[in-house]
């Protein structure tokens, strides 16, 4: 009797206590890709306030054919500070306070979750302190945005042995990309969508072609133009891919997987056709294997809005590990 009594107690706090710990875990965010939650009352948002704040956080995402904004918008007033919109990966929450405050709160209501909350006394102060903090506010969003896609993807990947052997690097690519072509030094994959497709390039070429003084921007149309020339064309004669000529893209220099990376974003055509769309490519310095490495996400998708399309060819290129020999 004793023993049956001390089972049954020992198997009601071992439940009691495992709800506990249950109850205690932080709420999974939702919300959809590269969308925001302000929390600030409407005379601010319809303001001075609110410009500031679309200005910087809806402000045209680089690299695009079409204007579109970096982050979508969800306005909700302060007393709505409850509910569903506490569930959101971002939530920014501005309003007039005694002191002038920028403060930034992990996990709040759910996780992973940024929390900013900014105050001022008057709108001037709240608006020298949105134009202070945006850029970091920005980075880690959009670190967040990328970490949320890399999540998803991760659900079902491609088996990682063709890419491995053939560039000694692992890559998380999502299953639903299929392979398009295989060179000795190129891979082309592609994943179709509703109204046309994003594509992935993974190549090679010897770390002199980036010399160093020389023209970056001319160098990496260069490289990416010959690429298109020896693989990517369309159904017409010499309609190979180029790098739109009207367009200068935009460089920025990174670090990708601890390595010295040339981030360029710009649009693509096919020479002597009408298809055309945006592209980001990273050229990686991989010194310890005397290459260049590159990878390229573009897209061809002319009724759609790209900007969330790139950002998962982003989030895939950006888990890339370069394997140890």
């Amino acid at each position: 009797m004793n023993k049956a009594l001390f089972l049954f107690l020992f198997i009601f706090f071992l439940f009691f206590s495992c709800a506990k710990k249950s109850d205690n875990l932080p709420r999974k965010t939702t919300g959809k890709i590269n969308t925001i939650s302000v929390i600030i009352d409407d005379q601010l948002w319809n303001g001075e306030v609110g410009d500031s704040i679309r200005n910087k956080f809806a402000a045209p995402v680089i690299g695009l054919p079409q204007e579109e904004p970096l982050f979508s918008i969800n306005q909700y007033p302060i007393k709505l500070l409850e509910g569903f919109m506490t569930d959101n990966r971002t939530i920014i929450v501005v309003k007039k306070g005694e002191d002038n405050k920028f403060e930034i709160i992990k996990n709040q209501y759910a996780a992973p979750q940024n929390i900013f909350h900014i105050s001022g006394r008057t709108s001037t102060d709240i608006i020298k302190s949105i134009e202070k903090n945006a850029p970091k506010m920005i980075r880690l969003i959009k670190q967040m945005e990328i970490a949320e896609s890399q999540r998803i993807n991760s659900q079902s990947l491609l088996d990682p042995k063709i890419i491995a052997n053939k560039f000694k690097i692992s890559i998380k690519i999502p299953s639903c990309y299929a392979y398009v072509l295989h060179k000795s030094k190129f891979i082309w994959l592609k994943r179709e969508i509703i109204g046309g497709n994003t594509s992935l390039l993974i190549y090679q070429v010897p770390i002199s072609f980036l010399k160093k003084n020389s023209n970056l921007i001319s160098s990496i149309v260069k490289m990416r133009d010959s690429i298109g020339a020896l693989y990517i064309s369309g159904t017409e004669l010499q309609s190979n891919m180029i790098t739109e000529e009207a367009y200068a893209p935009y460089i920025f220099k990174i670090i990708l997987d601890g390595k010295e990376t040339y981030e360029t974003k710009g649009t693509w055509e096919l020479k002597n056709d009408f298809m055309a769309g945006p592209f980001i490519n990273y050229a990686i310095i991989d010194r310890d294997n005397n290459r260049i490495l590159v990878l390229e996400g573009f897209c061809y998708a002319p009724s759609k809005e790209k900007r969330d399309l790139m950002h998962e060819l982003e989030s895939i290129i950006k888990s890339v590990t370069v394997l140890k020999n």
